[in-house]
């Protein structure tokens, strides 16, 4: 018996997962997706950037700037990814993002015992905020690396 050659990798399919999940954010402007994986290679959460739930997505804002604005209503993917989880303890979990942690988030992280963190987009690398979130990250002993794509094209036809 001969084993497939061409099936994706662990990454490919984790970051796939999270890559999915941010196709369910309803904000206009971002969309960031989290998958949160076992040392055994199990998935324990996914979560997405968007209002808690019970808040209605047509009657808060979705404006970037402002008096009132999304900032002060979202929740996002990694902290949505955390909170969803209702197995037990996340030490030693590898955590897919498609866009690397802000603060807030990286003290969820910490917190919550995650090992290491596996981002595909760092946009905001010279932000304070991010800054900051690699510091904290480092410190606490988190790993933080960049997904390296493969180029594989994964078309899901729904």
């Amino acid at each position: 018996m001969y084993e497939r050659k061409d099936h994706i990798n662990w990454d490919e399919y984790f970051m796939g997962i999270a890559m999915l999940s941010c196709q369910r954010s309803k904000d206009p402007n971002t969309q960031v997706g989290c998958c949160i994986v076992s040392p055994s290679h199990r998935i324990l959460s996914v979560g997405y950037n968007g209002f808690p739930n019970g808040i209605p997505d047509e009657e808060f804002t979705w404006a970037r700037e402002g008096e009132d604005n999304k900032y002060f209503y979202t929740t996002h993917s990694e902290l949505n990814a955390i909170l969803n989880y209702r197995g037990g303890t996340l030490d030693g979990a590898r955590m897919y993002v498609t866009l690397f942690p802000c603060q807030e988030c990286a003290k969820a992280i910490i917190q919550s015992g995650i090992a290491s963190v596996y981002y595909k987009d760092d946009k905001y690398a010279d932000t304070p905020g991010v800054m900051a979130s690699k510091r904290m990250l480092a410190r606490a002993g988190v790993e933080f690396k960049q997904y390296e794509p493969t180029g594989r094209e994964i078309v899901l036809n729904v």
